[in-house]
């Protein structure tokens, strides 16, 4: 039996067997899976958090307000403005029989300002906001919520960019060698001894703030970690059998280096990739805390924690935002080391078999 066992196992891919060992790691695993969940949910931040129904039936007619843009004059309004579902008048129009109106769980969208609130901004947790309101009167829930989707979308661009120019420019670099390593490396010393943060506040204060700016000057200095670990994997599998077979066989270097080195050089890519998402992460919240980072109104955790900074006394501004921050970042630490160890070829399960 043991041998059956044996012999599956050591049949399996080195991908199957990298998953079975991320698997066993739980923690690893779990932070996955509750990353996974976290972020699948603010992706549905629309149908969670808004300030329209979903869905709408008034005077006989079907609407989808999420959806659509429609004057308050529809719902038994006065003016042909878009319409304010929060409002008083509005929501007794459509509670009235007859009609239908269904509400996200939490009736706040990320930009709306909750004018009926019964305390002056920055006000408490209520039955109505459920983790207060800022300094504007903006519900915190709602603004974290679109805040963490922006911030994994933001790491998410930035991590893939850097990466595949890091691997293009490693692979590069590693495997011609010689005068090409060496002049490429000065460059490498030179990009990396500049202050990075430095530049990003310069640059940032210099243009317009945008999403897309941001992710092109994180991308330019974020892809140096990942080029140099690409470059000395290249530089070991170059000199191995199988690329000199390749080379004797009269592949071209573009041939040997996507179809032989480039899978065998991988490990250390995959491995860095929660950590250049923490690492983005981190740099955009210390961008929109100084106020250099996305546009103003955008939701933004360094936008919240700035608030909180400037509002001691709102205690469930600094608190929250820091939770949903440390939560954020070490999910993303122990899916690293998750990775790592699973990738790791000195660390064998028991049953397998090299």
């Amino acid at each position: 039996m043991n041998a059956v066992v044996s012999t599956h196992i050591s049949s399996q891919s080195p991908a199957r067997r990298a998953w079975r060992r991320f698997k066993s790691n739980r923690l690893g695993y779990r932070s996955l899976m509750i990353f996974l969940v976290l972020f699948g949910v603010s992706l549905l931040a629309e149908v969670i958090s808004n300030d329209k129904p979903l869905v709408a039936r008034y005077s006989g007619q079907w609407y989808s307000p999420v959806l659509q843009t429609l004057p308050e004059t529809t719902f038994g309004g006065d003016f042909p403005t878009p319409t304010d579902y929060l409002d008083p008048l509005i929501r007794a129009n459509l509670a009235k029989p007859g009609n239908f109106a269904l509400y996200p769980p939490n009736i706040y969208h990320h930009s709306t300002i909750n004018y009926f609130a019964k305390e002056p901004n920055p006000a408490p947790p209520t039955r109505d906001n459920w983790l207060g309101t800022d300094d504007r009167g903006r519900d915190v829930a709602s603004r974290l919520l679109y805040g963490f989707r922006i911030s994994v979308l933001f790491a998410l661009i930035v991590t893939v960019v850097c990466v595949v120019f890091g691997v293009c420019y490693g692979a590069v670099q590693g495997y011609f060698a010689g005068w090409t390593d060496i002049a490429m490396e000065r460059i490498n010393e030179i990009w990396g001894a500049m202050p990075t943060l430095y530049m990003l506040i310069i640059l940032s204060s210099l243009f317009s703030p945008s999403f897309w700016l941001l992710v092109t000057l994180l991308s330019v200095f974020g892809w140096l970690g990942i080029a140099a670990y690409v470059r000395a994997e290249f530089l070991k599998n170059r000199t191995l059998d199988y690329v000199r077979a390749a080379r004797a066989l009269g592949q071209s270097n573009l041939s040997i280096m996507r179809r032989h080195i480039l899978p065998n050089s991988l490990t250390p890519v995959v491995t860095l990739i929660p950590f250049e998402m923490a690492g983005a992460i981190g740099a955009l919240t210390s961008l929109d805390f100084l106020g250099l980072g996305v546009p103003p109104g955008t939701p933004s955790l360094g936008e919240l924690l700035n608030q909180g900074k400037n509002n001691l006394d709102a205690w469930w501004i600094s608190m929250t935002t820091f939770t949903v921050l440390v939560v954020m970042l070490l999910l993303l630490i122990l899916i690293g080391d998750a990775l790592r160890d699973a990738l790791d070829p000195r660390k064998v399960l028991e049953g397998d078999t090299p």
